[in-house]
């Protein structure tokens, strides 16, 4: 099976939350929620100071763009495009070619500016999963979590140095799904 990633969808500026809501409902009208996961419009608070008053702006990171997470198949490629107001995807050659997609370090950056994480929260961080270190000393190598301080955007996993397990704390966005 293949696995789910990041792409990034033009759209006509503007209409990133409509697209984003046409996205969704589309997903779960045709039955794609195990194909297309998550709708981001990438946004970020900005404090503005006017006249002496202090006000926070949320602004678009990338105006006319929104990040999907998705599998890549045929079919969830056709619903994502024929969403109205989608006028495409980044990274493709366009006369049928698929997409490309980010990479897991393009997307922590993205995600972390939105104080989020590229790992569902709910359903890949449990007490006992197994992870893959993807960044940080301690990459390359696989630990059990320990302890979740998602606060804090630390985990505690359990992993093997020298033939003992040892406790290590690194970031949420350091680690991917085993």
């Amino acid at each position: 099976m293949m696995e789910k990633q990041w792409y990034v969808v033009n759209t006509y500026s503007g209409h990133e939350n409509k697209v984003k809501e046409k996205l969704e409902m589309r997903a779960e009208s045709m039955d794609m929620q195990d194909y297309i996961f998550r709708v981001i419009v990438p946004e970020q608070k900005e404090v503005e100071v006017k006249d002496g008053v202090t006000k926070e702006k949320i602004k678009k990171m990338f105006p006319g763009y929104i990040l999907v997470e998705m599998i890549m198949t045929d079919e969830a490629w056709y619903v994502v495009r024929n969403t109205p107001g989608v006028t495409g995807f980044i990274g493709s050659s366009g006369k049928g070619a698929k997409p490309t997609a980010l990479q897991p370090y393009e997307v922590d950056k993205i995600l972390a500016n939105m104080g989020i994480s590229r790992m569902d929260v709910d359903e890949d961080l449990k007490i006992g999963a197994k992870v893959s270190i993807v960044d940080g000393p301690f990459k390359g190598m696989f630990g059990k979590i320990d302890e979740l301080d998602l606060p804090n955007n630390k985990i505690t996993l359990l992993v093997d140095l020298f033939g003992q397990e040892t406790s290590v704390e690194v970031e949420v966005n350091q680690i991917q799904k085993a």
